[in-house]
């Protein structure tokens, strides 16, 4: 157990926790963004595809519980290393050496991350933490995208999604050892696939809702 401590004590360790956790999410959200594909579909399958998740039971308890861990191991990581980095640099660096270079995404990941986590929060508390006795799940999704304001900023939420998954995914297989000239270009090429599939995928959702309403 003390070597697991000191391993993740170490700077190294807090990026490859960092890495394994922002690959979990990825592939949740790629799991999620399926799921919601069914709006497209109609409200009787979207509400079924929710009733069979939800029939889960113990087992769907169980995941929300890991992705809650996974949440605060890589909320707490991110903000250390954060400070930890800006603590070191009495300069800031004139270039990124990193295999990506210096981006807009990548310089904005502190920042983005803390929205995103703001809008989870508050996406929980509008669609997760609600009254569904007399709504099916359906009802309460198209009564919230009803509201331009929430629109608005859901879609805005998930061009900034994109851009943190655009610089995360490339950046946690670099932490886990594919900084390779073989292997990067193709993942990064692929970051920017992965990052627009799910900016586009779940941000056209409620513009979809707001046009056949």
């Amino acid at each position: 157990m003390s070597w697991l401590i000191q391993t993740f004590s170490s700077s190294i360790g807090k990026k490859l926790l960092m890495a394994v956790t922002g690959l979990s999410f990825i592939g949740f959200l790629a799991a999620h963004l399926a799921g919601n594909l069914t709006i497209y579909a109609g409200g009787a399958a979207f509400n079924t595809y929710a009733e069979k998740l939800h029939a889960l039971g113990p087992i769907l308890t169980v995941f929300e519980l890991g992705l809650l861990v996974f949440a605060l191991l890589h909320v707490i990581t991110g903000i250390t290393l954060f400070v930890q980095n800006f603590k070191a640099r009495s300069v800031p660096y004139e270039k990124d050496r990193s295999a990506g270079g210096r981006t807009l995404s990548s310089v904005t990941m502190p920042y983005t991350g803390i929205i995103i986590l703001g809008f989870v929060v508050f996406h929980l508390i509008n669609f997760s933490f609600v009254d569904k006795s007399d709504r099916t799940i359906f009802e309460i999704v198209r009564s919230a995208f009803a509201n331009p304001v929430y629109m608005i900023i859901y879609v805005v939420v998930m061009i900034i999604v994109a851009l943190h998954v655009r610089h995360g995914f490339w950046s946690a297989f670099q932490t886990l050892g594919a900084n390779h000239p073989k292997y990067m270009p193709a993942l990064m090429v692929l970051s920017v696939i992965v990052g627009l599939m799910i900016g586009f995928g779940f941000g056209l959702l409620p513009i979809y809702l707001w046009t056949v309403r």
